[in-house]
């Protein structure tokens, strides 16, 4: 059983930089594509980036992250990276990863089969 654990949220000022991870164990994480979604206050889950298994293919599920945030991974590692730049107070979510067994990325939540706890980023001043 693949369990995910995202770390490295926190409190951050506006124009700020975080750098999440997602550790994996129980399974090989380079099988898995793996996305990062996010959920404001008061709002529904939305995609952010995704990462095919390989690491050559990225997709954005949400533009206003464009330029901003970038997705990575290090498979000897085991682990997926979502380094945030920039932060504006709408960023403020918790962050959750999630893999998905297809090996591309897929554009519904619905395929990612595992998912983390999240972890809280707030950007405030």
């Amino acid at each position: 059983q693949l369990q995910l654990v995202e770390s490295g949220g926190g409190l951050v000022q506006p124009g700020g930089s975080l750098r999440l991870s997602c550790a994996a164990s129980g399974y090989t994480l380079a099988y898995f594509a793996i996305g990062w979604f996010r959920q404001a206050p008061g709002k529904g889950r939305e995609g952010v980036l995704c990462i095919s298994s390989s690491g050559g293919a990225t997709a954005t599920y949400t533009g206003s992250v464009e330029g901003r945030f970038f997705i990575s991974r290090d498979n000897a590692k085991n682990t997926v990276y979502l380094q945030m730049n920039s932060l504006k107070p709408e960023d403020t979510a918790v962050y959750y990863c999630a893999a998905d067994w297809s090996s591309s990325c897929r554009t519904d939540e619905n395929d990612f089969d595992y998912w983390g706890q999240g972890t809280q980023v707030t950007v405030s001043s």
